[in-house]
This record gives structure tokens, sequence and C-alpha cells, in this order.
């Protein structure tokens, strides 16, 4: 029997992000996807997933306080990480610097226009590749 592969979306729950983490759930055929705000994030949602999506509207906004700590102490090695907003080069950066401690293979980091549906799925399928 073949495992079911499952993928987390975190965001901060701006209006952008959300409909970004909708490309990006819609891009993962065959995957059993949870997308959470990152005020309703628990440690155990990491647990099971097989690749997760980091994204934010702005820069270091106060509900990524827990991720960003626990980020810092958990070794993802071997796990596909995808980093995006629809704001700004910076906030990719600060969510890229986010993962590095985890040392789980980051994708390139994705500046997102909700509107272009196509091109984020484009790059879900770079970020499983990676």
């Amino acid at each position: 029997m073949e495992k079911k592969k499952n993928a987390l979306i975190v965001t901060d729950g701006a209006g952008s992000t959300q409909k970004i983490a909708a490309s990006i759930s819609a891009g993962l055929e065959g995957y059993q996807v949870v997308t959470l705000t990152a005020s309703d994030f628990s440690g155990a949602n990491i647990l099971p997933a097989d690749i997760i999506f980091l994204g934010c509207e702005k820069s270091d906004p106060p509900s990524f306080a827990y991720i960003s700590e626990l980020l810092r102490h958990i070794n993802l090695a071997g796990r596909r990480f995808g980093v995006f907003s629809a704001d700004s080069a910076k906030t990719l950066k600060y969510l890229a610097g986010l993962v590095k401690d985890s040392d789980a293979a980051l994708g390139e980091p994705f500046l997102a226009k909700v509107e272009e549906a196509g091109a984020v799925k484009k790059w879900v399928k770079s970020v499983l590749k990676s």
C-alpha cells in the first residue's frame, strides 16, 4: 500500500497569503493538505508533513513567534520546504532565514501574485523536485 503524502501550509492569515495558499493546495495533487494560520499552528502539525509551505504578507508578524522559535530547534533534514509572500523580497529573506537552521531542503523563495495561480502551481512543482 502506498503511503499517503502529507503537506502543511502555514500562513499569517492575511487575505493575499490565504489566496496563494489555496493555489498551492490546488497544485499538490496526491497530497493530503492541511492549511493553518500561524496562530492555530502547533509543533505536532509539522510531524506528519512531508512538505511544508510557509507564507506571510509582511516580515516578522507577531503570529510567527512560535514558528520562528520552533524552526531554530528542530531538524527537518530531508523534508522539502517552500516559502512565499505577495509582499517583497525582504519578506522572502525573512522566511528563508526562519527555515535555514532546520536543515530542510528549501526551494526557491517565491514572490507570488495572487492572480497568477498558474505561476504558483509551477513553483509548487519546482519545490516538490528540490
